[in-house]
């Protein structure tokens, strides 16, 4: 269960993209001393007390005229909009500037829960250097320090303390799926050619949807949902008003969706934002499926699949496991085989490997190819099984997990896939140490 939204809003330099990195874990978002470095809001998730939630990153909020202000102003209007709560980072060595009256000001306007959070005390005597940030009218502030990790779990005790329980709707044993892909790559269209109906608005004006819209059906005796995301746009120009939710509620789209559908333009060809897009299903580990929309025009154009496939396979190494589909959400030029995909795709998401062919797998592939030595040891599996399905996890307990080599985890990886059918999803390995 997702708790919701916390946006991290605050002047350049305040130490917001530190903050973030701390909370989701991982140095996500650029950390640099130049003003001005996050320009496009980023996304994480955050967990805290095995409660989790998304995190937004957004650049620096200024009241004076500073390159790409306009852009990042936007953008931090989006997050506050999409938040269900601000952590507002002030600088406390610092002190107290007029951008960040100018931030508390259109914090208030808002009208959303806001932590104060007064960043870079790095030492407990310093504390009183909070005292000013309590004219901004805002509560409270959290002493903390992002760079050395001091009053972060003070902060998320009051961010899980105010953040709303979200339930999500529940399919029962149905089959949802999602469509993504950048603006006008027909997304709509082929929702409706599989709902076989006019049930979303299409146009060709580029980012027409701009909520998602899920759709129960039933087909050949299956349930489905099909949930329709509005599409994301190029970096640089989501603050757009046609665009202002749809990138937090594609994000939402896929973290509730079993499999991801990415479409991607034959006219157009594949764009980096291609990749943008397919990485929030790769982050959530999600099986996916590659469909080519509008092949009709792509053939016109003289592609052939083979080029296609190959290109595809090419600038998308990441997804060497996805199946790829060509259609015309037009013309109908191959979306019959869609649905029968998904049903695969479903299918081994939720495969299961006994336990005894699942060591016999691993025991027969260190037989093959041993484990080079790597960290000052070799890795030795002694036992294996499957610990969940959605996506297929798969533990080895060996003598030193450190010693696991990715490209040995690879070809592991290899061996369980030539033996079952794991098409569309992604396989993941994790190692422990035997007791």
């Amino acid at each position: 269960m997702s708790l919701g939204v916390l946006a991290l809003v605050g002047a350049p330099s305040a130490g917001k993209s530190t903050i973030f990195n701390r909370i989701v874990g991982e140095r996500k978002s650029i950390v640099e001393p130049t003003s001005g470095v996050t320009r496009d809001r980023i996304y994480g998730k955050g967990v805290w007390l095995t409660k989790e939630f998304t995190v937004i990153d957004t650049g620096g909020l200024t009241s004076f005229n500073v390159p790409f202000q306009d852009l990042i102003k936007a953008q931090a209007e989006v997050a506050i909009q999409e938040a269900d709560i601000i952590a507002f980072i002030v600088d406390g060595n610092k002190g107290l500037t007029s951008d960040d009256r100018y931030i508390a000001k259109m914090l208030r306007m808002s009208g959303k829960p806001v932590v104060l959070v007064v960043n870079k005390i790095d030492n407990i005597i310093e504390y009183g250097n909070t005292g000013e940030f309590y004219s901004l009218g805002l509560g409270d502030p959290i002493a903390v320090s992002g760079a050395h990790g001091i009053g972060i779990g003070d902060l998320l005790d009051e961010v899980v303390k105010k953040l709303p329980e979200k339930e999500e709707p529940d399919y029962g044993d149905a089959i949802t799926f999602c469509l993504i892909g950048r603006p006008n790559v027909g997304k709509s269209s082929l929702s409706n050619r599989l709902l076989a109906s006019e049930r979303t608005l299409v146009s060709n004006i580029a980012g027409t949807t701009r909520d998602s819209i899920d759709t129960p059906f039933t087909r050949d005796g299956r349930n489905y949902v099909v949930i329709d995301t509005a599409g994301l746009v190029k970096r640089g120009k989501i603050f757009e008003a046609i665009d202002k939710y749809a990138a937090l509620r594609a994000l939402a789209s896929i973290e509730r969706s079993e499999i991801v559908l990415l479409l991607i333009n034959a006219e157009e060809g594949i764009i980096e934002q291609d990749k943008h897009v397919v990485g929030y299903a790769c982050d959530n580990h999600k099986a996916i499926i590659v469909v080519v929309n509008k092949w009709d025009e792509g053939k016109k154009k003289g592609l052939t699949k083979d080029e296609f496939t190959k290109e595809i396979r090419k600038q998308f190494k990441f997804l060497e496991y996805a199946p790829i589909l060509f259609t015309s959400a037009k013309s109908g030029l191959g979306c019959q085989d869609i649905l029968p995909k998904i049903l695969e795709v479903h299918e081994a998401y939720n495969r299961r490997i006994p336990t005894n062919v699942l060591n016999d797998i691993i025991r027969d592939a260190q037989d093959l190819n041993p484990a080079p030595e790597f960290n000052h040891a070799r890795l030795k599996i002694s036992f294996a099984n499957q610990s969940a399905v959605c996506p297929p996890t798969f533990i080895m307990f060996c003598n030193a997990p450190k010693s696991a080599h990715f490209s040995y985890t690879r070809y592991l990886e290899n061996q369980i896939r030539a033996a079952y059918d794991f098409d569309g999803t992604p396989v993941n390995i994790i190692y422990r140490a035997k007791k």
